[in-house]
């Protein structure tokens, strides 16, 4: 018979139902314990400062959660992120070939792009994820519909997203700064629910990836943590304990 201690035990066992986790125990500690579900999350930084390495470690933790993950990929085709999920050992193949993954390159080779094309992309793929099973969606990156589209249309679209996030889903967005005006940027932070930012820093005569976690709505942790880390083929993330100053 089960004692009430039994019963204590179990319940601090349960996993949190509103926090997507990393599926990384040392980054999920960083990030306020992880990020908040029905949550729009923006991961922002210049090229080659790991934004899409987090979101591959993101998609894993979703998926061992039971999530189903659409992403939207500037960056990929289907073999290639699963090819660079293998090589971080995060095996997804299974997830994919059942249909808890769906990847959806957005790059064609050969297509014009138009303002009044891309407006048209970005409200099809609103309407998409309104009716996709999906509950966490990743969009990595959205810098190549800023080049394309109007400022307007892209706040219109993060909005868009925000209404989806009051009705369930759990949207993440990555973007290079470099791509938007000041004034952009600091409405599009202040819509989005969580903002992470990434940079490299030279550490110890070698390159490091940077995450500083800006901002977690809800968050039971202190925000502000500064994370260290590489990515190791047939590792991962590995999490480097540097201290550094904050700019």
């Amino acid at each position: 018979m089960a004692t009430s201690e039994d019963a204590n035990s179990s319940i601090l066992e349960m996993p949190d139902k509103t926090i997507l986790s990393t599926g990384n125990t040392e980054l999920d500690k960083k990030i306020a314990d992880g990020l908040p579900l029905q949550s729009l999350s923006l991961i922002e930084g210049e090229n080659d400062t790991g934004k899409s390495v987090l979101t591959q470690q993101i998609i894993w933790g979703a998926l061992k959660q039971g999530f189903n993950v659409d992403l939207f990929s500037t960056e990929n085709t289907s073999k290639s992120f699963l090819t660079q999920m293998e090589s971080m050992s995060l095996d997804i193949s299974d997830y994919f070939a059942w249909g808890y993954l769906r990847v959806f390159p957005m790059h064609v080779v050969g297509f014009e792009w138009t303002k009044e094309k891309m407006q048209g992309t970005l409200e099809r793929m609103i309407a998409y994820m309104e009716q996709s099973r999906a509950e966490v969606i990743v969009i990595d990156s959205l810098t190549l519909f800023i080049e394309y589209a109007r400022q307007d249309t892209v706040l219109t679209f993060f909005t868009n997203c925000k209404n989806l996030v009051d009705h369930g889903k759990t949207i993440l967005i990555t973007l290079h700064t470099y791509a938007f005006v000041e004034d952009s940027l600091v409405r599009i932070r202040s819509i989005c629910d969580a903002h992470l930012f990434m940079k490299k820093a030279l550490v110890g005569g070698k390159y490091v990836m940077m995450l500083e976690v800006v901002k977690v709505r809800g968050a039971r942790k202190t925000t502000g943590n500064i994370i260290s880390f590489e990515v190791h083929p047939g590792y991962g993330i590995k999490i480097i304990p540097v201290t550094v100053a904050k700019v």
